[in-house]
């Protein structure tokens, strides 16, 4: 029997992967500008899904954040973005990262396209008064905003969403093939929640505290 290296099947340097994939495709490096370029505008503002990547100190998360078109992340500058921090669970987990390393990624989505848009920078958490007050929704201000210095945006191509049928509606799972959140709370922690009143009151909970 042949005998295998430890180790041996693992892509641990750059040239491997040069060797493994070649060249970029064109238009592959090209796509990418340190700014919100007026072609890439469109697909922040109707955008009303973002998903937020960041690293701490010992830690890694990616956070989803919604609102309405337009709402989800304001545009100052060609290099500045605020994301508002609206009500949640306060693990606030993206929050602490960002405060131990500021690095931050993005995801831009948009509902029924393919195409989404990405940005990287860094960023700042403030609770500058005119900031809540300009991102606030619903007459309620955020708990802070996320303030994104950004060095690079390029969109990212349909493949993954169309491979997995994101948006197609064949593709769809009805909720009732999950666990409900209560099942989930019950089987983690038994005895948290009552299973059934968590998840007969839970939505209607959840539009009344939505902002």
């Amino acid at each position: 029997m042949e005998t295998q290296e430890p180790g041996q099947w693992i892509l641990s340097t750059h040239s491997h992967l040069d060797k493994l994939y070649g060249s970029t495709v064109t238009g592959a490096r090209e796509k990418e500008v340190g700014h919100i370029h007026p072609v890439y505008r469109p697909f922040i503002e109707h955008s009303s899904f973002v998903i937020i990547g960041t690293a701490g100190r010992d830690s890694t998360d990616v956070s989803p954040r919604g609102d309405p078109k337009g709402k989800t992340a304001w545009i100052m500058t060609p290099n500045r973005l605020l994301i508002p921090d609206r009500k949640g669970n306060n693990r606030i987990d993206t929050l602490r990262n960002l405060v131990d390393n500021p690095r931050i990624g993005l995801l831009f989505m948009i509902s029924g396209v393919n195409e989404s848009l990405r940005v990287n920078g860094t960023a700042s958490l403030s609770v500058e008064p005119a900031l809540l007050e300009l991102t606030s929704l619903e007459g309620k201000a955020p708990r802070c905003v996320i303030d994104v210095n950004i060095n690079s945006v390029f969109f990212q191509c349909p493949r993954a969403a169309m491979r997995g049928g994101l948006w197609n509606q064949a593709e769809f799972v009805p909720r009732s093939k999950l666990p409900s959140v209560g099942q989930i709370l019950h089987a983690l922690a038994e005895g948290l929640v009552n299973t059934e009143e968590f998840d007969r009151t839970r939505e209607q909970i959840l539009k009344e505290t939505l902002y």
